[in-house]
């Protein structure tokens, strides 16, 4: 079925889209990240690692109400074009501010990615409904939850070796001109999905537009647990990745292989347990699995939790 799906036009263009959209995402976040533990020593330079995962995620909390109208009142595809095509400009602005060794830049153009991906976030889910059967459902999630987390391992490795030693990071920023270029091409391929509600009224409040969704998902259980799941597992992947590195660097002392290390296992078996989850549905969409992940990710993130509690800074960045 994975297969088959890579190939049809109704999947392809929106896979490739979203996997080099998150690559060029994570390679500005991380290299960010190093830039500021070079620049910044101390306690400082973990808590503005800590602020960088803030500023792309901050998006999320008030613009998806916005971004769910726009996915129903316009072509999904159309906009998918345009939102890429301003990530071209996003990506230029970091270019810049790469070259410029600007972190006040660099935190523009994340805040500017995370904006950007919140807007495409109703549209990468709700274009698929359109252009495939519900039994092929699982499987698409599958692949683009799995390549997610790839392309944000990718884009982490390389933004590690940008940003280590004497390396000028502005050197392998023009990856993320070509992603954000070739994330674009991608999403002209994507078919046409018709308008969900053409008459639907762009709310310009954009808190009275997001608690309006909030109403909405809390009407339909279904809904709202589906969103409850979503959002724990993006929260708790979220959490990760923003710690990660001032855990390892700052708390334990380790190197930037460790942090590679920790990502690639994180990573893989984000892939290996989307692609369990697909085959677990068998073309049905059954929500009960998630219960169980739920469960086993919050007993993980208490022992985690437990064990860092008492970490004293082992080795302080230089």
């Amino acid at each position: 079925m994975f297969r088959s799906l890579m190939m049809r036009r109704q999947f392809a263009p929106l896979f490739f889209c979203q996997f080099f959209a998150a690559f060029g995402d994570n390679f500005l976040k991380t290299a960010l990240s190093f830039v500021v533990l070079a620049r910044i020593a101390g306690n400082s330079s973990a808590a503005l690692i800590t602020l960088a995962g803030a500023v792309y995620i901050a998006p999320f909390f008030f613009l998806s109400g916005l971004g769910g109208e726009l996915a129903d009142r316009y072509d999904k595809a159309w906009m998918a074009q345009r939102i890429k095509l301003t990530e071209i400009g996003a990506a230029a602005l970091a270019v810049i501010g790469f070259a410029f060794h600007s972190v006040l830049l660099l935190f523009i153009a994340l805040f500017l990615f995370g904006t950007l991906a919140t807007l495409f976030g109703p549209i990468k889910y709700g274009i698929l409904p359109d252009h495939l059967p519900n039994a092929d459902l699982p499987a698409a999630n599958a692949l683009i939850e799995g390549a997610t987390f790839i392309a944000i391992l990718l884009g982490t490795i390389l933004a590690g070796i940008a940003a280590n030693g004497t390396s000028n990071p502005v050197h392998f920023a023009w990856l993320m001109l070509l992603t954000a270029a070739v994330s674009w091409l991608s999403s002209l391929l994507i078919p046409s999905a018709p308008e969900g509600d053409p008459d639907l009224a762009i709310n310009g409040n954009i808190l009275v537009s997001t608690w309006s969704l909030i109403k909405e998902l809390r009407a339909d259980p279904r809904l709202w647990w589906g969103a409850i799941v979503v959002s724990w597992f993006w929260l708790v992947g979220a959490l990760v990745l923003a710690l990660l590195l001032p855990l390892v660097h700052v708390n334990l002392g380790g190197t930037d292989a460790v942090i590679t290390l920790l990502l690639t296992l994180f990573s893989v078996a984000i892939a290996i347990g989307s692609g369990l989850a697909a085959w677990l549905a068998a073309g049905r969409i059954v929500l009960l699995p998630t219960l169980f992940g739920a469960v086993i990710i919050g007993l993980f993130s208490l022992d985690l939790g437990w064990m860092a509690h008492d970490f004293v800074p082992a080795v302080m960045p230089l």
